[in-house]
């Protein structure tokens, strides 16, 4: 797509709770992007990855159907969002009051305005340092458990206030959340985050 993209392939959004990470708990309009070249086997959306299966949105409208709830919490994710330039649309949030997040794998040139930048490294493309330098919160997904050894390659690029994450990838938590407890009890700076979405039964 074209520099500062005025249409969006939106596979989804909806009004919720943000169900993991630093901002859990609260009340948050998610941007579901469709398009993504990642490629997690894990991944429970994979419908997002073709961005041609997704109605192009113009981003005066994605942003004024956002406008009519309560909360002032844009999440936009994907997919992987900074496939496409976000300038337009975070201005677009923006004009209407909202704090701007993003959820994104890191590897893609950073776009748009954000007030928070959650970088989700996968495996199967590596994050880009300058995205990772820009970090609010390091959130990994954890599906084996050399993805623990695996996701502190990237830490020199991570700014020193970052906020660390590790989750369980939902299909493997019964083996994998043991092993979470004694690396964050080892290593005290890191947090565990869970998908409480689903415990919730909300999207």
């Amino acid at each position: 797509m074209n520099s500062r993209d005025s249409v969006l392939p939106v596979m989804e959004s909806f009004y919720t709770l943000q169900g993991e990470g630093y901002h859990t708990g609260r009340a948050a309009y998610f941007i579901r992007l469709g398009g993504c070249d990642v490629g997690c086997v894990w991944c429970d959306v994979k419908e997002s990855w073709d961005p041609e299966a997704h109605p192009k949105i113009e981003i005066s409208q994605i942003a004024g159907l956002a406008s009519e709830y309560p909360g002032r919490l844009a999440v936009v994710t994907g997919g992987e969002p900074l496939m496409y330039d976000l300038s337009g649309l975070t201005t677009a949030l923006k004009s209407f009051n909202f704090e701007t997040n993003i959820e994104t794998s890191g590897a893609y040139p950073m776009t748009g305005s954000w007030d928070w930048i959650c970088v989700s490294p996968k495996k199967f493309k590596v994050p880009l340092p300058q995205v990772l330098s820009a970090a609010n919160e390091y959130k990994v997904v954890i599906y084996h458990k050399s993805d623990l050894d695996w996701m502190m390659q990237f830490l020199s690029f991570l700014p020193h206030d970052c906020k660390l994450f590790v989750q369980p990838e939902w299909s493997k938590s019964e083996t994998i959340l043991p092993l979470l407890v004694d690396f964050v009890k080892e290593n005290p700076r890191w947090r565990i985050s869970l998908q409480t979405h689903k415990f919730l039964n909300i999207p």
